[in-house]
């Protein structure tokens, strides 16, 4: 028996409204909402002028565990999640190995339920290596299958690239399917043009033209005509450009949509005016593009074509980033500061607070079907973080929990602070200090209805 919390007075974003109430946490689950007078054996914790958020659903990262633990694992980068008010997370496959059998996922899970202070979910991997096991498995007791990052251990790994594959895999699959969607031919030949020019040493703002527009375009074209054909839960993960936004539809629910997509928040917060002063740091794929795609990007995101927000938190070290172009590694650490990153855009009057909850906490749990996770409600679990909307703070390596030690966003002063987060009710995460006693929970995850 854990003693009860009530959180007194805080502004609750939920749903679509923020309202002034007492949220009472017994037993791990949010017991009542509403009017609540303290007992004895309460925790009591002041929320007066402070926002409560569910916690944050992080539908795309890159953990590093296992294989890859010199840049992040399960326990670093959950505690950096913590911090920054996500409570729970679905983590890539490309890790080492590549998580392409249920041993290995399970493998997985279990790693997790040893180091993760945050919930916790898996991708399988699929890939040309793969496929055709993965079709003859039922992937209903899989969160989703994936593609992302898998790639880098060999050509020929996107789905994107292969009409073939994806049409197997679409007319078979019952899970969703989540994919990067680049056509490497078009990469490929950017990539030989511009080595031609530069040699090896390509400056990083070359990035979103060899990576580009149309890679991009075309790969996401052809991925959801084909998911179309095959009636299958095709998801696109981190979307760069404006053109694919107008692929997506906002006319019907996301409980109805089959085609879904998202948009990281690097691609929110910066634009290829950023390469000269970051260069290879913010080298992700796909590239940061255009003020006009960032822009696009956002304008989608506010209108529904764009789903959820996420952070591809792909943590490197400073050494495997800052190298000439093609030995630069792709991605950066985010997790930490996504939610600070999206409330500044509603400090700037961008966004709303209900919107931010809707892309961050509801949206996720709701296309990956979560049970009882993304949203206030009694009977939920008390997955939750309560910010302070006016505490100014600067990002500095002395604050950083990642791993890697850096940050694309060092010297960045938010508006905002993290206060405290909650998962599955325990206080984890309080001012700065961090309660370890209890690990994060395997997420629960039911089926999409169609």
């Amino acid at each position: 028996m854990h003693q009860p919390i009530l959180i007194k007075n805080s502004s609750i974003v939920n749903e679509g409204q923020t309202i002034v109430a007492d949220v009472l946490i017994s037993n791990g689950l949010i017991h009542k909402i509403g009017t609540i007078d303290s007992q004895p054996n309460y925790k009591v914790i002041d929320g007066t002028g402070k926002h409560l958020f569910p916690g944050v659903i992080d539908g795309q990262v890159h953990f590093r565990d296992p294989g890859l633990t010199h840049k992040g694992d399960l326990y670093t980068e959950s505690k950096a999640a913590i911090a920054g008010g996500v409570t729970s997370f679905i983590d890539m496959p490309n890790t080492v190995p590549n998580i392409l059998t249920v041993k290995s996922l399970e493998e997985k899970y279990e790693i997790a339920s040893k180091k993760s202070l945050a919930n916790y979910s898996f991708f399988l991997g699929v890939n040309g290596d793969n496929i055709d096991e993965v079709i003859t498995m039922d992937t209903t007791k899989f969160i989703g299958v994936s593609d992302d990052g898998l790639y880098f251990t060999k050509k020929g790994n996107l789905l994107a690239d292969s009409p073939e594959k994806m049409e197997k895999l679409f007319a078979n699959c019952k899970s969703i399917i989540a994919i990067h969607s680049e056509k490497e031919e078009i990469v490929e030949a950017n990539e030989n043009a511009f080595r031609e020019k530069y040699g090896e040493d390509i400056p990083a703002k070359f990035h979103p033209i060899i990576r580009s527009v149309e890679g991009c375009y075309e790969a996401t074209k052809r991925a959801i005509g084909l998911a179309k054909k095959y009636n299958a839960r095709l998801h696109i993960l981190h979307l760069t450009t404006e053109a694919e936004t107008h692929l997506f539809q906002n006319d019907v629910p996301l409980t109805e949509k089959n085609i879904t997509t998202e948009v990281s928040v690097h691609h929110l917060w910066f634009s290829d005016k950023d390469y000269d002063r970051l260069g290879m740091l913010i080298k992700w794929n796909p590239a940061i593009k255009s003020e006009q795609d960032r822009q696009g990007l956002l304008k989608a995101l506010l209108d529904d074509r764009i789903d959820l927000i996420t952070t591809d938190h792909a943590p490197h070290t400073l050494e495997e980033k800052q190298q000439t172009y093609f030995k630069s590694m792709s991605g950066a650490p985010m997790v930490q500061h996504t939610l600070n990153c999206m409330l500044e855009f509603y400090k700037q009057g961008l966004i709303s607070l209900e919107k931010i909850a809707e892309k961050m906490c509801h949206n996720p749990a709701t296309l990956y079907c979560m049970t009882k996770r993304g949203f206030i409600k009694e009977g939920y679990y008390a997955d939750l973080t309560l910010v302070d909307l006016n505490s100014s703070w600067t990002v500095s390596k002395d604050n950083i929990l990642y791993k890697c030690g850096w940050s694309p966003l060092e010297g960045t002063t938010f508006q905002t602070n993290i206060e405290q987060t909650f998962v599955n009710g325990n206080l984890v995460y309080n001012n700065g200090t961090f309660s370890e006693e209890h690990k994060g929970k395997a997420i629960a995850f039911g089926q999409w209805k169609n």
